[in-house]
């Protein structure tokens, strides 16, 4: 993570390696040549210098274009970084243009961003899209470009509180994502269900946080069939991991489940070969989970936060469950597994019983849970579900905050039926159309009762698609895991400490 600085020294004088400075388009019907966004204390003939580069390499200013320019003088930096951000930018689009400016000026140490910062939300967007743009996952690469160490926002008023309380923020968060994604990031050989675990106990020795590892034994003697059937077939035994941030007074209670399949091979139902090459990422639910409750307590947060991380390991072996066993899950709920592939849902549907037994105020699963989510939303936008949608509403509300693309689906009550298996409860699969709502309908079944009688307001986020990126970067995010969710995860809370 870079250290993020605030400084009142112009862009003309500030010494740094490489300065950003945003692009616009033309205004329509003027000249074709894009604007400038920042830099406003350049001599005239530097920003001249700039606008005549950014022509020659065809920048038009268009959300997403990063140009670099050497050598303009009037300027004591080495490289000008032009971030196109668009014709009417706003906070996720100056978020993705430092971010993808940043992440193009790997290999240079001392960044500063030019851009103007009129209040502290337009600095923390700023600033979180560079932390975020300055990612790089180094551990299994002998060699590679560093990322950029150090990021100073060139702003007004460096000392103003809510400023430096902007840029703090946007450095915790962006380093949750970061954590986030080096799980994911990392090798399933290196992160088995106890390594995952540890990784929870680790956090929580760093903060407040409190940790409670259930093991294979503590999962039998309790009854979580959902976890231990889909981690049978392992020599790797699963987890269920609970990480709470408790504060004195807190203002509400919510729970954060994640899916936290290490490796899926498909169990029995095996994968294609090519199926199984992201399948490190099965596990994104998990590491958004704990990398947000980290993060809500370095910031602070007056709210109680319980993450429950539902982890195993799905491997075809003698020991592995088969199509047609019927699974007991933690509550009671017997489950005919129909395909040993369509695991997550199962260690879901445990750790959701346990989660609302606490109850809590809401609910919130995170899970690359369905390739059909991928199929109706493509690989940058998730899906949002739940069984009320005033909270839906909130979540969505927090995602559209913290710039994650989130869209609302429904979950249409007639689908519970293609669930009934004639030997059990329910069947592990229903209608292969409309396979992400079928899902959320199976995890539905699995969300207790509030005080009142009323089910526990809950919401579920299928990540598969935006979970981990195998074409190029784009913007902050790079290739291999996002993190997607942390940020959501996080504004959600916030919104619950503050009402």
């Amino acid at each position: 993570m870079p250290r993020l600085l605030l400084s009142s020294k112009s862009v003309k004088s500030v010494s740094v390696d490489a300065l950003v400075l945003g692009l616009t388009p033309a205004p329509a019907g003027r000249s074709t040549a894009p604007v400038l966004l920042g830099g406003e204390d350049l001599p005239r003939a530097t920003r001249s210098a700039l606008v005549e580069a950014a022509v020659s390499l065809g920048a038009t200013g268009a959300a997403g274009q990063v140009h670099l320019v050497p050598g303009i003088a009037g300027l004591g930096t080495s490289f000008v970084a032009l971030a196109g951000v668009g014709s009417d930018p706003d906070h996720e689009t100056l978020r993705r243009g430092a971010g993808a400016a940043v992440r193009a000026l790997s290999g240079q140490r001392r960044v500063a961003l030019g851009f103007p910062v009129p209040d502290a939300s337009t600095a923390a967007a700023l600033a979180e899209g560079a932390a975020l743009g300055a990612y790089a996952f180094t551990r299994y690469r002998a060699a590679t470009r560093e990322p950029v160490a150090e990021v100073t926002l060139l702003v007004d008023k460096p000392r103003d509180k809510a400023l430096r309380a902007a840029v703090e923020r946007a450095g915790v968060v962006a380093a949750a994502v970061a954590s986030a994604r080096d799980l994911v990031n990392t090798a399933p050989a290196d992160l088995a269900p106890a390594d995952l675990a540890a990784a929870a106990v680790r956090a929580a020795a760093e903060t407040t946080l409190t940790v409670r590892v259930l093991d294979e034994d503590a999962l039998a003697a309790g009854g979580y069939g959902g976890i231990l059937g889909v981690g049978q077939g392992s020599s790797r035994p699963p987890r269920l991991v609970v990480v709470e941030h408790a504060p004195a007074r807190a203002k509400g209670h919510l729970a954060f489940v994640g899916k936290g399949i290490t490796f899926d091979s498909g169990g029995l139902s095996i994968k294609p070969a090519a199926g199984m090459e992201t399948m490190k990422s099965d596990m994104s639910g998990a590491a958004a989970v704990l990398a947000a409750v980290r993060a809500v307590a370095e910031l602070g947060l007056p709210v109680k936060v319980t993450g429950w991380l539902a982890v195993a390991e799905n491997m075809p072996s003698g020991t592995a469950i088969r199509p047609s066993d019927v699974l007991t899950m933690f509550g009671g709920t017997t489950v005919e597994v129909l395909n040993t592939d369509a695991e997550g849902r199962l260690v879901l549907g445990d750790a959701l019983v346990a989660a609302s037994a606490e109850q809590p105020d809401a609910v919130v699963d995170v899970a690359t849970l369905t390739g059909a989510q991928v199929v109706a939303l493509g690989n940058r936008v998730s899906g949002v579900m739940g069984n009320d949608d005033d909270f839906r509403a909130a979540v969505l509300a927090a995602a559209e905050r913290a710039g994650e693309s989130f869209w609302p689906m429904p979950l249409p009550d007639e689908l519970r039926a293609t669930l009934d298996s004639p030997v059990a409860d329910l069947a592990n699969i229903g209608d292969r159309a409309g396979g992400m709502l079928v899902a959320a309908v199976f995890l539905r079944e699995f969300v207790g009762s509030g005080p009142s009688g009323a089910p526990i307001p809950w919401a579920h986020l299928d990540i598969a698609g935006p979970a981990f990126v195998t074409g190029e970067p784009w913007g902050y995010t790079h290739r291999g895991g996002t993190g997607v969710a942390v940020r959501t995860l996080v504004a959600l809370a916030e919104d619950h400490a503050a009402r």
